[in-house]
């Protein structure tokens, strides 16, 4: 009965153990198939804890290893895209080179209209000067028949401390306004507006706009306005205060040879001019860079003058014993911006320095005998649709408007 027992119990004991393998079989073979037919049983196990992971069959390391080969295969197959038949990746693609014939357009039509409207202003300048000084005499006159003293010391003393200090204000700034020569006032409007510029540059909502019109480059698609914007615009002070101050120096000079209205129109179209030249430049090396300044047009002031005076004496701000002649630093700025130019230096816009040099010579050799003096019959015209009947009253005559205003025109 005891042996029969034991067998008993020792059958029953085998037939359960077997049965916990075959569950245990059944159960890893399931979740082996099931791994491997699933595409996102990878996702729903990782997202078992881990106490589920090792009830269900599942271990994490193994799964990451799995994942971490999977994705060390795919890299590999991604890095080798010839193996797998895919094309590499496809090279930049080339700047097409923009066409400069409307620059080109605008460059002349805009120095034609600057002449022009300089010449009609000069009549205008001389018919107002004439009127000016009528209507002081005529002032005068009254003031000395119908007035003495005693008069203005009494309007003197009506007025209030404030008014009193607000006219001796406006009376010292006339005396220095009065005893600067006709050019350094006409550079005076042309720092000031790059002043404005200057301050403009700071304004982190105009920045957008300061790069589309005044910065100038041939790849905008904005490219004739910056060519004359650019030559008012300054990003950095340094720069702003250098091409300044060179045009101070150089502005009594240029403007008594040539005049303050024919100064305007020399200084605008050699501005428009070395934009262009710059332009060429950059579209024949395919160097698309933005540019801005004025030292083009600052250029073309200065070699106008060494060219007219080249035997001037000439010095350097901090090295005052340094002097030299104007024709001989007007070569040296010529060769170092060519230096510049065939070397492909990037400090500068070389091409819009030489573009302005060049431009300032062949004005005072040749431009102004081409330019300025035929442009009489405009001022005639602009005379009779002014006063129809009234050709006779044209302050000056043909002659001075000819002569471009030098010193004795005033």
């Amino acid at each position: 009965m005891q042996h029969w027992l034991e067998s008993d119990s020792g059958r029953g004991f085998d037939q359960e153990v077997t049965t916990i393998m075959a569950c245990r079989g059944f159960i890893i073979k399931w979740g082996k198939a099931e791994f491997i037919r699933s595409p996102n049983a990878v996702s729903r196990c990782s997202r078992l804890n881990p106490y589920q992971q090792q009830r269900r069959g599942f271990r994490r390391e193994t799964k990451r290893t799995d994942t971490k080969k999977g994705n060390v295969t795919q890299q590999q197959t991604k890095a080798s895209p010839s193996e797998a038949g895919t094309p590499g990746p496809l090279p930049p693609p080339k700047v097409r080179r923009p066409t400069l014939f409307r620059p080109l357009m605008f460059t002349v039509g805009f120095a034609g209209c600057s002449f022009g409207g300089a010449a009609i202003l000069r009549y205008e300048t001389l018919k107002a000067r004439v009127q000016t000084a009528k209507d002081r005499e005529e002032l005068d006159k009254l003031v000395l028949g119908s007035q003495d003293m005693a008069y203005w010391h009494d309007w003197w003393n009506q007025l209030s401390s404030f008014q009193r200090q607000l006219l001796l204000l406006m009376s010292v700034v006339d005396d220095i306004w009065s005893n600067l020569t006709e050019g350094q006032r006409t550079t005076t409007g042309i720092i000031g507006i790059n002043a404005v510029v200057l301050f403009c540059w700071r304004v982190p909502a105009m920045q957008r706009t300061m790069i589309k019109y005044f910065t100038s480059n041939p790849a905008s698609k904005t490219r004739c306005l910056p060519m004359v914007l650019s030559c008012f615009s300054h990003y950095s002070i340094i720069h702003m205060v250098a091409n300044m101050y060179v045009l101070w120096m150089f502005s009594s000079g240029i403007v008594s040879l040539l005049g303050k209205e024919q100064f305007i129109a020399v200084y605008l179209s050699a501005g428009v001019i070395s934009t262009m030249v710059s332009y060429v430049c950059k579209t024949a090396t395919g160097r698309f860079y933005p540019s801005l300044g004025a030292s083009g047009a600052v250029m073309a002031v200065l070699a106008a003058v060494c060219t007219k005076v080249p035997e001037a004496k000439l010095g350097i701000i901090f090295l005052p014993m340094v002097t030299f002649t104007a024709g001989n630093a007007l070569k040296a700025l010529v060769a170092m911006d060519m230096a510049g130019l065939v070397l492909g230096w990037r400090l500068f816009d070389h091409a819009a320095h030489l573009g302005g040099a060049l431009f300032g010579v062949w004005y005072v050799a040749y431009g102004h005998k081409l330019i300025w003096r035929r442009t009489e019959p405009l001022v005639k015209l602009w005379h009779d649709l002014r006063s129809p009947g009234g050709r006779g009253s044209r302050p000056g005559g043909g002659s001075e408007v000819r002569g471009g205003g030098g010193p004795g025109q005033k």
